[in-house]
């Protein structure tokens, strides 16, 4: 969800209207995920990488992140959206930790559709907390034994389906460590629009772009 600074700047605001932006623009793309039937939606909230920004910044996305699943725990319920926090989130404050334990609780039953919000989360990471995962789970075994199959388990998206389309908002052309082993083999749809500009309508329009893709998964002919 690329672009929330950018936004402001434009409109000469600081960074943090940008991403309250940005997480009002959440709500409309869940809501639209959920009535078209789509059953995982997965969103790169706080990468890894994120720690490097200004600490006013920083603080500012905390307490975003606090006010939004404060005031969305009953919408989501309403909505039927099962709310699942993926990455390492020791880092945050034990306040946070409480909150975010309560809202996956609260939202756990939930079937209309599971959102994903990548939080202290790094692709590179998953794979290694994984390995070390699989490998404390299997003291006895040599990595050499270790296969994909054997690893999916232990990743922060398991039990869920791979990244069929990957959305990168903002004009940038890279997918800067988001999902890297989920979205091996995904649609790679890249876009101008600055995340709170990114409307129900664009998000069709890439869907629309997704269903004309000729998707082989390596084989040579089409499927």
């Amino acid at each position: 969800m690329d672009g929330n600074r950018r936004w402001a700047k434009k409109r000469f605001m600081p960074a943090a209207l940008g991403h309250a932006a940005g997480a009002q623009r959440v709500r409309d793309i869940v809501q639209t995920c959920a009535e078209m039937g789509i059953p995982q939606l997965s969103l790169f909230a706080f990468s890894t990488e994120n720690w490097k920004r200004p600490e006013e910044e920083i603080s500012s996305l905390m307490g975003l992140f606090m006010t939004y699943l404060k005031k969305e725990i009953r919408n989501m319920n309403t909505n039927g959206v099962c709310l699942k926090v993926l990455g390492d989130t020791h880092r945050f404050s034990s306040a946070l930790q409480d909150l975010i334990a309560e809202a996956q609780a609260k939202t756990a039953s939930n079937t209309a559709i599971t959102l994903n919000v990548c939080a202290n989360y790094g692709g590179r990471w998953d794979m290694i907390q994984a390995t070390q995962a699989w490998q404390k789970a299997h003291p006895d075994l040599d990595l050499s034994s270790l296969t994909e199959e054997a690893l999916s388990p232990y990743l922060c998206t398991a039990g869920g389906p791979e990244v069929d389309l990957l959305i990168r908002t903002g004009g940038e052309s890279r997918i800067s460590n988001f999902l890297l082993w989920q979205a091996a083999y995904a649609e790679l749809f890249f876009c101008d629009d600055l995340w709170p500009d990114f409307t129900p309508e664009r998000l069709k329009q890439a869907l629309a772009w997704f269903s004309q893709r000729d998707r082989r998964f390596g084989s040579s002919a089409p499927l």
